[in-house]
């Protein structure tokens, strides 16, 4: 059975009753103006409008005045009940159609900004090839669990996370990671959700859920930002706040000082915070839109406004203010094994993970266009490091501590501890090797912190990190930041944005797991990159490239929505205010009143339309 969300039928809701009103327009004015019904039925029509659209309106307003939440349309709802009790039935009935038609417009622009995640949806396959008695069954995706043996045929989008149990070939992770190359994939191997298939079929063990795999989680974040609705009129709740009494005030003064109700309802019919309903939720959704185009994921529309008034920026290191791909720097080798010969061995294996410094590894290992080894056996168990068979030797890659703790007598040929990363070898049981990194900062982070000050009005900037001090001096050194807090565990950097907090506001831009509970403690978390489901789901803005270019893209897009919003909202309230002088003096009836608000709307909305269209530029550094 089909099952409609909630806020799917709102909207549905919506649209019928603008259609209605709109219906009951055009046959009052056929009724009325060209004689094709009695006269004493023209207002028939205005009516069932005001009954079927205006009475749920109405409610809806009355249910938010019982929980004390005074918005903007308020207005609208006090302006339709003195329509009614005035008789002045047109009037109230434009009224419903203006706030039904901004609802409905908001609605539409929800959809229409969220296009582009919407895509990852359409992407995603809806069944999966199960192995089920030796045979092949075809399931949907919420029938699979753990431990499932699924078949991803050539060129086919992988369903769910998991690891290869047969066959060799390579995936295409770039959509999902970024990488703009084919990853390796043999038995051992971790395959991710949404990833697309080469040349080979693989047979994998799924590892998760379809709704826990990394796919379902970046497709939650079109939800989320679906369902953030009720946040979307912050600003217009802040502006309504003094328009609002200012309009009932003109309201009743023009009514005790004419002894006219009528102006009362013209003053208030011009009133509608049309400017408020749409323009500002609509000046959001295109910001939100403009971003998913640039690679920037709002999950959390509130984060357009805060972001502007943070005045402490909050950086981690690895992967944020360095491209969080270290580069290969020293091979200390055993006295014994042949350097080269081992280096084969353990790019072999390094081919098959994730790892930042297996990437180091297999970029050295395409720079010298060393040939690989076939792999016959993988292991990467979390803290673990990693392992594999190649050509009949056993390869272990891992941490010195790790290493230690295992062959505790491999210290005496193990070289003292330096600044930077390193990983350790063990051939045969037996420690060879170990390796060192060095993770480079940014081209552009030291000119983007910088920039941060002038162009941003941040007042202070910091590099909180969980690496050991040697390293974040250096990075702090080059990048140019002299408020440092090195070897910090993940609550403690949220101790330090707690602190922080207290004094101003927050952004907090990190990439790691670790990084997650500071992301949320922050007034805005910035998440860079899509390495971690636990670091985009906390974050409020995700970048999805790599790119400090793009937290500068983000910051401008909010500021330029905002700006925009203001010129449309208030732009349109002076002239509303214009309009309620003329209306309060009685030169404007209810009817004119609501023509000229609806001729007010399209320029505040044409207006708001323009934070859609992208500018020349969004970075100024």
């Amino acid at each position: 059975m089909l099952r409609l969300s909630p806020s799917y039928l709102w909207s549905l809701r919506q649209h019928l009753i603008a259609l209605l009103s709109i219906l009951a327009i055009v046959i009052h004015l056929l009724m009325r103006f060209g004689g094709l019904g009695p006269s004493r039925l023209v207002d028939i029509p205005l009516v069932v409008a005001l009954i079927m659209g205006g009475v749920p309106l109405v409610i809806e307003l009355l249910v938010k005045l019982f929980r004390a939440e005074f918005g903007s349309d308020m207005l609208a709802g006090i302006s339709i009940v003195t329509a009614v009790l005035l008789g002045e039935y047109l009037a109230g009935t434009l009224v419903v159609l203006m706030l039904s038609g901004g609802e409905a417009l908001e609605a539409y622009a929800v959809r229409s900004a969220s296009s582009v995640l919407q895509a990852l949806a359409r992407r995603m396959p809806s069944i999966a090839h199960r192995v089920q008695d030796s045979t092949l069954e075809d399931v949907k995706l919420d029938a699979i669990v753990p431990g499932d043996s699924l078949v991803i045929l050539p060129h086919e989008i992988c369903p769910v996370d998991g690891e290869v149990i047969e066959g060799h070939g390579v995936m295409d992770e770039s959509y999902l990671t970024g990488e703009p190359y084919l990853m390796s994939k043999t038995p051992g191997a971790a395959v991710l959700s949404g990833a697309v298939n080469g040349e080979s079929a693989l047979t994998i063990r799924a590892t998760k859920l379809a709704v826990d795999s990394r796919y379902a989680k970046i497709m939650e974040v079109m939800q989320v930002t679906q369902q953030r609705r009720p946040q979307l009129r912050r600003l217009g709740d802040q502006l309504g706040a003094w328009y609002t009494p200012l309009a009932v005030a003109i309201a009743v003064a023009a009514w005790v000082i004419s002894h006219e109700p009528i102006r009362f309802l013209a003053v208030l019919v011009i009133a509608t915070p049309c400017p408020l309903l749409i323009a500002i939720p609509v000046a959001i959704i295109g910001s939100i839109s403009l971003a998913a185009k640039r690679g920037i994921v709002v999950k959390d529309p509130v984060v357009l406004e805060r972001i502007d008034s943070c005045r402490t920026a909050i950086f981690d290191k690895t992967g944020t203010l360095t491209y969080g791909r270290p580069h290969l720097t020293e091979k200390l080798t055993v006295d014994g094994i042949d350097q080269n010969e081992l280096f084969k061995l353990v790019g072999s294996v390094e081919r098959y993970s994730k790892h930042p410094l297996s990437q180091a590894i297999a970029d050295e290992v395409r720079r010298k266009s060393i040939s690989l080894r076939e792999v016959s056996d993988i292991s990467e168990r979390p803290g673990e490091g990693l392992r594999g068979r190649v050509d009949g030797h056993t390869v272990w890659i891992t941490s010195r501590k790790q290493l230690l703790a295992a062959n505790p007598s491999a210290a005496e040929k193990l070289p003292p501890v330096v600044s930077g990363m390193e990983c350790v070898v063990e051939l045969d049981g037996k420690y060879a090797s170990t390796y060192r990194f060095r993770d480079e900062p940014r081209k552009e982070g030291a000119e983007f912190i910088h920039h941060l000050e002038p162009k941003h009005r941040f007042d202070r900037v910091l590099l909180v990190s969980g690496d050991r001090s040697s390293e974040v001096e250096y990075l702090a050194e080059r990048v140019g930041i002299t408020e440092i807090h090195a070897g910090q565990s993940p609550e403690e950097k949220v101790a330090i944005v707690e602190r922080e907090n207290e004094h101003t506001s927050t952004m907090f831009v990190g990439d790691g797991i670790n990084d997650a509970p500071a992301l949320i403690a922050a007034t805005v978390g910035v998440a860079i990159g899509q390495d971690s489901d636990v670091t985009t789901e906390a974050a409020g803005v995700v970048i999805l490239d790599s790119s400090l270019e793009k937290v500068d893209e983000f910051m401008h897009i909010s500021r330029r929505m905002r700006r925009i919003a203001l010129q449309s909202a208030v732009g349109g309230m002076a002239l509303s205010i214009v309009g309620m002088g003329f209306a309060a003096a009685g030169y404007l009836s209810p009817v004119a009143g609501a023509v000229l608000q609806e001729v007010i709307d399209v320029f505040a909305v044409l207006n708001a339309l323009r934070v859609s269209l992208p500018p020349e530029s969004l970075t100024d550094f």
